[in-house]
Order: structure tokens, then sequence, then C-alpha cells
């Protein structure tokens, strides 16, 4: 065997074919170790010995340890103890007051028992602690296990394998689970409700490095309240003993759930701000009711809803008064979803006119004025939600797992409804979404029904004018005409642009392009009476001018009224055209076999201007020539010049003459005029046949 030289504190080393390392807690006691004889004299004196009596082993050994430590009025009670020892072999603990070298008294804990050894001897064997120590040695460990047992913390340590050796309640309480059933078991075991194994990552990188890991925030929802998700700050530092060697891993676990929760709540209040912020600007764009509705589901997904459409009623589109009984007529007018493969909450496709019981969750909506949530849906709910079983297994094969519909108020009206699900995000929606939707569904239906009286009046307008313009003749002698209308983009730029084209006496024909300053139905109106006028006076087989100085005295009467127009009278027996202007763009002609150009004429005043008279001019018009009548809407923009434009317009008359008119309209019109321009068009093209 080993030996192991005690002589000198501090300087013992392991036996050889030890199996452990030594650990601390024998130096932390300082335990020290004599040996006394029958006689009560020293024949061992340990090291530690020589630390608590201040004596060394020269000065102690061989002497009698009464005399030596005891002072003399203990001198009979020790020798008494003694020997009770060395007779019953009964072992004896207990404080007593010894006599330091310095003089001075300690109180020290002994335990003191009989030795025998393999030749019979007898001995008595006394380990001492300094009674001071121990109470410290008691104290740091009551106050330690005080700490754990009762501290807010959750703490833990574990083994080099990341089994848990020990966890404290506050530690059970977090991961809803007893020390019982923690101890023992690994990381990846026991915090299934996190993402154990990053977490166990962490630990070896702990354990590898020696580095600490402080406040890394994880969050889960526990077994002891799945329906909350929870927020820890956890640390992690390596565990060693005072030689160094590395025992395991201790963990300090913080509830962090309110601090996390607020975060939470103030980031959202922020997103939901910007929602607003971007419905403000995103959605009413246009006067377009299915561009309105696009543009409310591209906002809500997918910051409020994994799926969402919008609903107006079919009433409202044909501009009735919605009932408020019996099943509701709805057209599903946009649809959006975080995926397009997902369908609808309600699975009806866009465009399709849709009938709902009075049962389901969307007809009660819009009948009640108010919010329908179903937090967590149920298969009874989705069959509630979806207008035929087929669709409510759909939805929940798709896994929608929360529901939320919104009313479209709009000036005390119901238009309609949003319909929101969730998917895949995992929180079901709650008050504060609906209020939220409440807000984006409210904007979005004033601009949807702002959108529906737009088009109302611009359809009253379209309709209006349209039956104001004329249906031109099949056929005129020598002539070949097409004609175009377009209105203007806007409801209240419809209005004053017409043509005509007249069968008169002596096979002539009256061509007609006129342009109503101002917009709306009032300009209509205007128009369809200059136009009924126009047709009276041509009939009386007046010359252009004339014509056009009896419509300007007629608009003199009229308040408000300023109009152009372009008066041409073609007759194919002589091969020629009269025509006067009333403040009108020049037309086009284009020659047979040469490019087009503009006609030199007097341009005249407006009608309605008064006090100016009008001149008439003649030009040969014969057979495969192309005259072109049009009104300032076709080349007048806002940002090019309008000699470009009219250099555009002769170009797209010169590379299509010859062609069928109707395609030459329609070609001029592709190349100059914009969708949804902001004035609207009058285009007339003549030519004269043999």
């Amino acid at each position: 065997m080993g030996e192991t030289d005690v002589s000198r504190p501090g300087r013992g080393r392991p036996l050889a074919g030890a199996g452990s390392s030594p650990t601390s807690l024998l130096d932390l006691l300082s335990v020290a170790a004599v040996v006394l004889d029958t006689n009560g004299r020293v024949v061992f004196w340990s090291p530690q010995a020589e630390e608590l009596f201040g004596y060394t082993a020269d000065e102690a050994l061989g002497r009698f340890a009464a005399r030596l430590l005891v002072h003399e009025e203990h001198w009979d009670e020790v020798i008494t103890l003694f020997a009770e020892v060395m007779e019953s072999g009964t072992d004896w603990a207990g404080a007593f007051p010894i006599r330091h070298k310095d003089g001075s008294t300690r109180l020290v804990e002994f335990r003191n028992m009989r030795l025998l050894d393999d030749l019979g001897d007898t001995y008595a064997l006394g380990l001492a602690v300094d009674q001071a120590t121990v109470a410290r040695v008691e104290r740091d460990v009551a106050l330690s296990a005080r700490l754990v047992t009762q501290s807010p913390i959750g703490l833990a340590i574990l083994d080099t394998d990341l089994r848990y050796l020990t966890v404290n309640p506050a530690l059970e309480r977090m991961h809803g689970l007893s020390a019982t059933e923690q101890v023992g078991r690994r990381v990846r075991d026991v915090l299934t409700f996190l993402d154990a194994e990053a977490v166990e990552n962490c630990l070896r990188r702990v354990l590898e490095t020696g580095e600490p890991v402080t406040d890394q925030h994880v969050a889960g929802r526990p077994a002891a309240d799945p329906h909350r998700e929870h927020a820890w700050s956890a640390s992690y530092h390596r565990l060693e003993d005072a030689s160094g060697r590395v025992l395991g891993v201790v963990t300090s676990v913080v509830d962090i759930t309110e601090r996390h929760e607020a975060a939470l709540a103030a980031n959202r209040a922020r997103n939901r701000l910007a929602l607003i912020a971007n419905a403000s600007a995103s959605i009413g764009t246009t006067l377009d009711v299915e561009q309105t509705a696009h543009e409310l589901a591209r906002v809500v997904v997918p910051d409020l809803a994994d799926m969402v459409s919008v609903h107006v009623l079919d009433s409202v589109l044909r501009g009735r008064a919605p009932s408020l009984t019996g099943p509701a007529r709805f057209r599903t007018v946009a649809t959006a979803g975080v995926h397009a493969s997902e369908p609808a909450p309600t699975a009806e496709p866009p465009g399709r006119i849709a009938v709902y019981d009075s049962d389901r969750l969307l007809t009660r909506c819009v009948r009640t004025r108010r919010p329908v949530l179903v937090a967590e849906t149920t298969r009874q709910d989705l069959r509630r939600i979806a207008r035929t079983s087929e669709d409510a297994s759909l939805l929940e094969a798709t896994g929608v797992h929360s529901y939320l519909a919104v009313p479209l108020l709009a000036r005390g009206e119901v238009l309609g409804a949003l319909s929101l699900a969730r998917v895949g995000t995992a929180a079901p929606f709650d008050e504060d979404d609906t209020l939220l939707a409440c807000e984006l569904a409210g904007r979005a239906a004033t601009c949807i029904d702002n959108a529906r009286w737009y088009q109302s009046a611009r359809d009253t307008a379209l309709t209006l004018q349209r039956r104001l313009l004329p249906q031109l003749p099949s056929r005129l002698p020598g002539l070949t005409i097409a004609c175009r209308y377009l209105p203007a983009g806007a409801v209240s730029e419809i209005g004053g642009d017409w043509f005509d084209a007249m069968h008169l006496q002596g096979d002539r024909t009256a061509l007609v392009v006129g342009d109503v300053m101002g917009s709306g139905i009032n300009a209509a109106a205007s128009m369809g009476q200059l136009r009924s006028a126009t047709r009276a006076f041509a009939g009386l087989d007046l010359e252009p001018a004339e014509v056009l100085r009896q419509l300007d005295r007629l608009t003199e009467d009229v308040e408000h009224t300023i109009a152009t127009c372009a008066y041409c009278r073609y007759d194919p027996g002589q091969g020629q055209c009269r025509i006067s202007l009333a403040g009108h763009l020049p037309p086009a002609l284009v020659r047979a076999g040469r490019p087009a150009r503009l006609l030199d004429l007097p341009s005249g005043v407006p009608l309605g201007v008064g006090g100016t008279a009008f001149e008439t001019t003649a030009f040969d018009f014969r057979p495969g020539d192309q005259l072109a009548l049009y009104t300032d809407g076709l080349v007048e923009t806002r940002c090019d010049p309008i000699d470009a434009r009219l250099g555009t317009l002769l170009e797209a008359l010169t590379a299509t003459a010859g062609q069928d008119l109707a395609q030459t309209c329609d070609s001029v019109l592709e190349r100059l005029r914009p969708s949804g321009g902001d004035d609207d068009v009058a285009l007339l093209v003549a030519r004269a046949e043999g």
C-alpha cells in the first residue's frame, strides 16, 4: 500500500488506486484526530490537531491529554469520561472547553470512541472540531437550504449527463412537475414544453467551456398552465469542486411572464397602430367596390388573420335596402390567405352569390350588426360558419381553429361582413382582435359605401349620356362612318362630349362632334339639348356657320353653358365638304395615298360666348379620303404638349388609312386614350365612297 505524509498539514495525496478524488468537506470542517493510550497519554497527533490546539506533535506526543488541553478544574470530569469510554466502549460526544496553547479557552466539539488493534491493545480516538466552525457550517447550510427552498428563483443541479439531481420548490411550480418527477430524468424529458434540444446544446457548451450563460429568455406553455404562454429568464453555470473537477451544471430560472406579456402587449399595440396606419393609406385608393375589398383583405392578412373573405350583401350592390329577416344573400368580393392554396374562411370563391341560412354566423353578424367571435371552434361551429356541410369539412381539414366575423357598417347601414379565420397562428382571436377588426372593417365599409354610391351616380350619368347619344343611320349616301364614345374614369368627368351624323336633303350628310364644358349630369343634359337643337337646325338646310350661329344664340340663354362644336356638311354629288368650327380642334384629313394632316380652319369661339360670327370653309372630299372629328379628351393630357399629341393622332390615322373604319377608331383610341382617362372622348371617322 502507498503512504500518505501526515506530518505536514495540507500535503496529503490520495493513495494509489483510489476510486475518487477527495472532497473539500473535511477541509471545510478541519477535523482534528487525537489518539490516547490506556493511561491517557497522546500517541497520535494529527496536523489538524496542531491547528486546533496550537501544540505541535513533538510538544503533544507522550503527554497526558488532560493536563495538556484541559484546565485544572475540569481534570476530574475528563478522567471520569475517559474511563467510561475505555471500560464500556460507549462513544461520547459533546462540547467541552479546552485550553489553547496561547492560554485562551475555546469550546470544541468532541466525539470520543474506543479502538482495538490486532494485538488486543486498547486506545481512545478523539475527533475534535472547533465549535465556532461547526456553528458557521451549520449556519451556512441552514441559510443555503432556506434560500434554496424559499427562493422565488427556480434552482436545479444537473449532472454531467444533464440529468436533474435536485430541484427546489420554485422550479417545481414553474415546470408543473414535482421533484420526484424530475430528479433522475434528462432535460429533454422534463422540458417538453420548450425547445429542449436548444436548451441541452446550451448546457453542453457551458459544461465544455465553463463560460456561464446568463439571462437567456425562453417561452412555452407548461403542463401546469397550458392555456397561457409563460416566459423565463434562465442562467447556467458550471459546478466545480475545490480541485476543479466538473460536477455538473447549476441552473437558475426567473419567471418573467408578466414582463414578457407586457412587452408583447406593447409590441402588439405598436403593430396594431402600424396596421391601422397602413389601412388608412392602403384602403380606398379607388372608387371601386371590389378593389376596396381586395385592399382590406391584403391589409388583414397575415397581421390579423391567416384567411379572410369580404362579403357584401347582394341587395346593397343592387342599390336596395338590406332585408333583416330570413336567409341572407352575399356576394364574396375578395378573399386572401397566407397560402394561396387555403380556402376563404367561408370556402366561397370570389364573385359568387351565396345564400346563408338564418342560423349561420355570417347571417347573425349582419342581422345583429355586432361581431361574432368563436375563440376556439368546434365541428359544430364550423357547420355554422360554412354554408354547406362540404364547406365545413373543408374548413376542418384546413385546420381552422378560431373564427371572427365583424359587420361592414357605414352611415348606420350594414353593407356586409368581414370573415376572418386562424389556421397557422396558434393564438385564438380575442376581444382586442375584435376591436381592431371592427376598426378596419369600419374604414373599409365607408370606402365601399362611397364606391357604391359613386358607381351608382356614374352608371346614372353614363346611362343618361348614352341615351342622349344618337343611333347613327345604317346607310348614308356616298359615305361610311364609324364612331366611338369613351366616358371619363371619374363620375364627375362624365357628361359633355357627343357626336352625330344626319341624312339631309339631296343625299347630303351632316357630321357633328361637340363638347360641353363642365362635367356630370348637368353637362350631359346640356349636351342632349344641343344635340337636339343641332338636328333641328340641320334639317333647315342651313350653312354650317349659320347652324353654329343659331346654336350660339340658343346657348346664350342656357346659364353657365359653354360648348365647342365642329359642324360639317358633305355633298357626295359635288365631292365637297363645308365645315365651320366653334372653338373646336381642327379635324384631320387623310387623302388617299397621303399622310394625314390637320385642316387649316378658322377656329372660331365656343358656343355661348356670343357676339362673334362663324366662318364656313369648303374643301374637296373625294372617294377614299377620310375625315376624323374628335373632342379634346383624345389629345389633351396634363403632362404632354398638345402638338406632340396631335402628331401622334396623325401618325395613327396615317397608319390605319384604308382599313376598316371601326378598326381605325379602335387603333386610334388604343394609342392615344389611356385607361381611366381624365376626360371623356368622342371620335367620328368618315370615308368618302365611290
